[in-house]
C-alpha cells in the first residue's frame, strides 16, 4: 500500500472518529437514567443501616448494600456526601458507612479534555484536508507544461542491434550515432560533427521505433521517448512548454537520445492549419526548431524521430542543422525477411524440417511487423492443435491468415458455387503458368477467407525493383484469367471478378498515365498527383491535359485490357484440359501448392477429355 492510500485512509478514519466524538458530546447524558436512584434514597438507606460503603467518583456515587446489592446515584456538583450523611445522623468511617473517594487518572483527564476538544480538531482536520486538495490541484496546474517523456534506464537495455534484422543499411547509418555517443572525441579530433537529428522514414511496421530503441540499447545512454501527439494540448503554449522541459531534461542527462515517435503529428508544414501562425501545433513546432538549432557542439544530445509522412513535414525541420540525416526503411527483401524470421523465431520450438528460406520467398511485401505476427499466429495454431513444435503447416496457414484472414469453416458453399470458384482460381493459375513473363503460381485454394471465396498466390522467381512492360501485360492477362474461365466454362460471368477487374484497370491506367507505355501518346505522364508516400494512397489528381487526350487515354487503357483479355482467352481455350484437371483437383482437395501444382499443370493434357 503506498503512502497516498495510507494518508487517505487516515483522513477518513479521523473523520469517522470526529463524527463519533460529536455524537457522544451531544448525547453525553446516559440513556439509562431510570436505573439510578435519587440521592435522597441513598441517604435514607444509609440511615436505615442498609449500606456498607459508598464510593465517590466525581459526581457519581456507587453504593453497596448490606445484602450485596449495588446502587448508583449522582450528587450535586460541589456538594459533600459526608456532610449530607452527618446532617441525616449517619456516621461515616468505623461503625458507620464507609465512604471512599476514587480519584481521576491523568490519562482519563487527558481523554476527557480531548473529547471536549475533538469537534474543534475534527473541523480543523477537514479544513486542512481541503487546503491540501487545493494545493494539489494548483501543483497539477503548474505541472501541466512538464514533459511527459518516458525515460528508459541505460543500465538495463532491452533491445540491441542483434534484435533488428532486414535493415542492414539503416543499422550502419545509426552505428555512427552509437559510436559518437560512446567516444565523441574520435569524431571531434577530426573536426567532424555528428548529425544533431536523424529522421527515420518508412511505411508502417518496418521497425522504425524498434531501431531507435536498439540505438539506445547499444549506446547505453538515457533514452527519452515521447509521441508527437503528446506535445499538442487544448491550451495554447502547453506544447511549447513541454518541448522546453524535454530538452532541459535531455541536456541535464547528456549524453542521451531524445526519440519523438510520429513527429508528423506536430511537425506538419506550417500555414496549413486553420489557426495560421497562432495555432498551438505551430507554436510547438517553432519551439522544436529553436531547441534543435540551439544545441552547441559540446552537447551530446541526439534527436531521433520517426514518421511515415515525410512529405508533409515542414522544410525548416528537415534542413541541415536540425535533421541532418534521413534514413529510409523499406519492406525487407527475401534475405532480410529470412533474417527477421530467424530473429523472431528465437525461443519458439520450430521443427527442423521447416525451411525459413521458403517461407521468406512466399512472403514478398511483408513488413517486419507482419513477419512477427506470422510467427505468433503459427505458435497459436500449434498450441490449438496440441503440438509441441511449430511445423511448416502452421507457418503456411499463418501466411494465408495474414494475407486474407482466418478460414471461414462455417460458411455454406453450394456445389455449383464451389465449382465456379475452382474454375475461376484455376484460370488465374493457368494463365500465369503459361505466360513466360508472369510470376509463376505457388498456391491455389478455394477455402473461403475474409471477403474472398478463394485465392491464388504467386511467387516470383526473383525479386526486382524494376518491372518490365511484358511483366505488366502478363499480370493483366493473369488477373483476367478468372473471368475468362467463367465465360468459357459456364457461359456467364459472376461478381467474383470484381477485384480482378479493378486491379487490371489500375495497372493499365498506370501504364498509360504514369509509366509512358503508350506508343500513341508517347513517353510522358498525365496529371499531377498528391500521394501519401509510404501509405500508397492517392489524395487527388490535377488534370494537365485536354479532353481529347483524356479520350485517348481511355482508349489506350481499354486497348491494353482488351488485348490481355484476348491473350487469356486464347490460352485457356487451347488448354481447357489443364484447366479442368486443376479445377477438379481443387474441388476434391480444396488446396494445391508448390511442386504438386507445377507438376499438375505440366503433365495434364491440354485437350479436355469428353
Amino acid at each position: 500500500m503506498n503512502m497516498r492510500s495510507m494518508r487517505s485512509m487516515f483522513i477518513y478514519l479521523l473523520i469517522a472518529v470526529g463524527v463519533m466524538a460529536i455524537f457522544l458530546t451531544v448525547f453525553k447524558e446516559p440513556f439509562g437514567e431510570s436505573s439510578e436512584i435519587p440521592i435522597s434514597r441513598v441517604i435514607s438507606l444509609a440511615s436505615e443501616n442498609k449500606l456498607e460503603s459508598i464510593e465517590i467518583s466525581g459526581d457519581s456515587l456507587t453504593a453497596v448494600g448490606s445484602d450485596g446489592s449495588q446502587y448508583t446515584s449522582r450528587k450535586e456538583s460541589g456538594s459533600s456526601i459526608v456532610e449530607q450523611l452527618e446532617v441525616a445522623g449517619v456516621s461515616s468511617g468505623a461503625g458507620g458507612v464507609d465512604v471512599s473517594v476514587r480519584g481521576t487518572g491523568g490519562i482519563g483527564s487527558f481523554f476527557g479534555i480531548l473529547l471536549n476538544f475533538l469537534p474543534i480538531i475534527f473541523f480543523g482536520a477537514v479544513l486542512l484536508f481541503m487546503m491540501k486538495q487545493a494545493q494539489g490541484s494548483t501543483s497539477q496546474t503548474f505541472n501541466f507544461g512538464k514533459s511527459k517523456a518516458k525515460v528508459f534506464d541505460k543500465d538495463n537495455p532491452t533491445v540491441s542491434f542483434s534484435d533488428v534484422a532486414g535493415v542492414d543499411e539503416a543499422k550502419e547509418e545509426l552505428q555512427e550515432v552509437v559510436e559518437f555517443l560512446k567516444s565523441p572525441e574520435r569524431f571531434l579530433a577530426l573536426g567532424a560533427r555528428i548529425p544533431r537529428g536523424v529522421l527515420l522514414m518508412g511505411p508502417p511496421g518496418v521497425g522504425k521505433t524498434l531501431l531507435a530503441r536498439a540505438v539506445a540499447g547499444e549506446a547505453e545512454v538515457p533514452f527519452f521517448s515521447i509521441s508527437g501527439s503528446e506535445f499538442v494540448e487544448m491550451f495554447v503554449g502547453v506544447g511549447a512548454s513541454r518541448v522546453r522541459d524535454l530538452f532541459d531534461q535531455a541536456k541535464k542527462h547528456a549524453p542521451c537520445i531524445v526519440f519523438v515517435d510520429e513527429i508528423d503529428a506536430v511537425g506538419r508544414h506550417r500555414g496549413a492549419g486553420l489557426g495560421g501562425g497562432h495555432d498551438e501545433r505551430e507554436q510547438t513546432l517553432n519551439q522544436i526548431l529553436v531547441e534543435m538549432d540551439g544545441f552547441n557542439s559540446g552537447t551530446n544530445v541526439i534527436v531521433l524521430a520517426s514518421t511515415n509522412r515525410p512529405d508533409i513535414l515542414d522544410p525548416a525541420l528537415l534542413r541541415p542543422g536540425r535533421f541532418d540525416r534521413r534514413v529510409t526503411l523499406d519492406s525487407p527483401d527475401v534475405k532480410g525477411r529470412e533474417e527477421i524470421l530467424n530473429v523472431h523465431s528465437k525461443g519458439k520450438p520450430i521443427s527442423e524440417d521447416t525451411d525459413m528460406e521458403s517461407i521468406a520467398k512466399q512472403t514478398a511485401g511483408f513488413s517486419g511487423a507482419d513477419l512477427m505476427n506470422l510467427l505468433n499466429e503459427s505458435a497459436i495454431l500449434a498450441a490449438r492443435r496440441d503440438k509441441k513444435t511449430i511445423t511448416y503447416d502452421e507457418m503456411a496457414e499463418s501466411i494465408d491468415r495474414v494475407i486474407a484472414g482466418p478460414e471461414r469453416k462455417n460458411k455454406v458453399v453450394s456445389d455449383r458455387e464451389k465449382k465456379m470458384v475452382a474454375h475461376h482460381e484455376a484460370g488465374h493459375a493457368l494463365v500465369a503458368h503459361l505466360l513466360p513473363h508472369a510470376d509463376p503460381p505457388y498456391k491455389v485454394t478455394i477455402v473461403p477467407r475474409g471477403q474472398t471465396g478463394g485465392h491464388t498466390r504467386f511467387m516470383p522467381e526473383e525479386e526486382t525493383q524494376l518491372v518490365t512492360q511484358n511483366q505488366l501485360e502478363a499480370r493483366l492477362a493473369s488477373a483476367l484469367g478468372g473471368r475468362v474461365a467463367e465465360e468459357l466454362v459456364f457461359f456467364e460471368v459472376t461478381t467474383g471478378a470484381g477485384d480482378d477487374l479493378e486491379q487490371a484497370t489500375n495497372i493499365a491506367r498506370a501504364m498509360i498515365t504514369r509509366l509512358g507505355m503508350s506508343k500513341k501518346l508517347g513517353p510522358r505522364t498525365f496529371g499531377k498527383r498528391e500521394e501519401l508516400v509510404f501509405l500508397g494512397r492517392e489524395i487527388s489528381e490535377q488534370r494537365d491535359y485536354s479532353d481529347t487526350v483524356a479520350q485517348t487515354i481511355d482508349e489506350e487503357v481499354h486497348g491494353l485490357i482488351q488485348h490481355a483479355y484476348e491473350i487469356a482467352k486464347n490460352l485457356i481455350d487451347t488448354n481447357m484440359g489443364k484447366l479442368t484437371a486443376l479445377a477438379s483437383h481443387l474441388i476434391e482437395h480444396e488446396t494445391i501448392e508448390g511442386k504438386e501444382l507445377k507438376e499438375l499443370l505440366d503433365n495434364a493434357s491440354a485437350v479436355a477429355s469428353n
